[in-house]
């Protein structure tokens, strides 16, 4: 088990308190709009969000209604990192002038993977290497989702998607899934995490150490999409943790450039069960599958060495 003292009492350790409410429109089964209430139960009442353009942002606030608990911000897809680096620095002149109490007050930056990895990608370098105290949360569903299920650079290769077609003689995508993890963690920054809403002790947990650090820190959420995945409503916690017991999507996290694996799930089970039921995966071939099995396994091996596990 995972976290084997929070077994018995799981209840005590989760924050009762609701900041991401009922009311909104997410699809049956979506996991972005929980791994969010899960978060915002770790980053608490004193905080402040930037919300890029997506889904999270459509399903949620159409005017005149909203299911933030919290100060909210809505800014462009590229921008979430620019605007949350602002709000961040008012803060801190606001308080040296005594223009509002001086506490702890938290921003949060949120973001799909196509804001995150490909249109915001040079706005979150600028906030990650000017050092602002916020955390940036990429919910990555692995495509656009809210326009059309169009491809990103988050997309994981072989996956279809209206930009990604298979074809006859086609595999879906066809480059790797961007290592944005890594990429933040190349600035140098106190803590970078993996997480996903399967797996929500876990998320929690990092949610509070991201939120503690002095400097930027960010998370990288794995969040199904039922309807971009074409599978099952009901199967969204199922497929979480089949990404993380496959090894396609390890849990672990950087502080202060040192890695840990926060869940070993060895001996690490075949690929095909985590692309079984998958519609955008159900045109790979054999020969396809065993080349994505290899680069998963040789992830796994690498993560393992930066981690210090042999």
């Amino acid at each position: 088990m995972m976290f084997p003292e929070l077994d018995v009492y799981a209840a005590n350790v989760v924050p009762k308190e609701e900041y991401a409410v009922q009311g909104h429109r997410a699809c049956q089964g979506c996991a972005e709009i929980l791994a969010l209430r899960f978060a915002l139960k770790g980053f608490g009442r004193d905080t402040i969000l930037v919300m890029a353009t997506g889904c999270m942002e459509i399903i949620s606030t159409p005017l005149p209604t909203t299911a933030w608990k919290l100060p909210w911000i809505h800014v462009a897809f590229e921008n979430a990192a620019a605007v949350a680096s602002g709000v961040e620095s008012a803060i801190k002149v606001l308080m040296s002038k005594g223009k509002i109490e001086k506490k702890d007050i938290h921003v949060v930056a949120i973001a799909g993977d196509g804001a995150t990895s490909d249109i915001g990608l040079q706005a979150l370098s600028g906030a990650l290497e000017r050092g602002h105290k916020f955390t940036y949360i990429c919910v990555d569903n692995e495509a656009y989702m809210n326009t059309g299920i169009q491809r990103s650079s988050s997309t994981p290769f072989g996956a279809v998607t209206t930009t990604s077609p298979a074809g006859k003689n086609g595999v879906g995508q066809t480059t790797w899934k961007k290592d944005m993890p890594k990429i933040a963690a190349a600035h140098n920054i106190p803590y970078v995490a993996t997480a996903c809403p399967s797996y929500p002790f876990d998320l929690l947990s990092k949610v509070k150490k991201a939120r503690m650090v002095n400097g930027p820190s960010y998370i990288h959420i794995l969040s199904v999409c039922p309807t971009g995945w074409r599978i099952p409503s009901a199967q969204s916690i199922k497929y979480g943790r089949l990404s993380v017991e496959t090894g396609v999507f390890p849990l672990y996290e950087i502080i202060n450039g040192k890695y840990n694996l926060t869940y070993n799930p060895e001996p690490l089970r075949h690929i095909v069960d985590y692309f079984n039921g998958q519609g955008r995966y159900r045109h790979l071939t054999v020969k396809t599958i065993s080349k994505i099995q290899e680069k998963v396994n040789s992830e796994w091996k690498r993560l393992k060495y930066l981690c210090g596990i042999k």
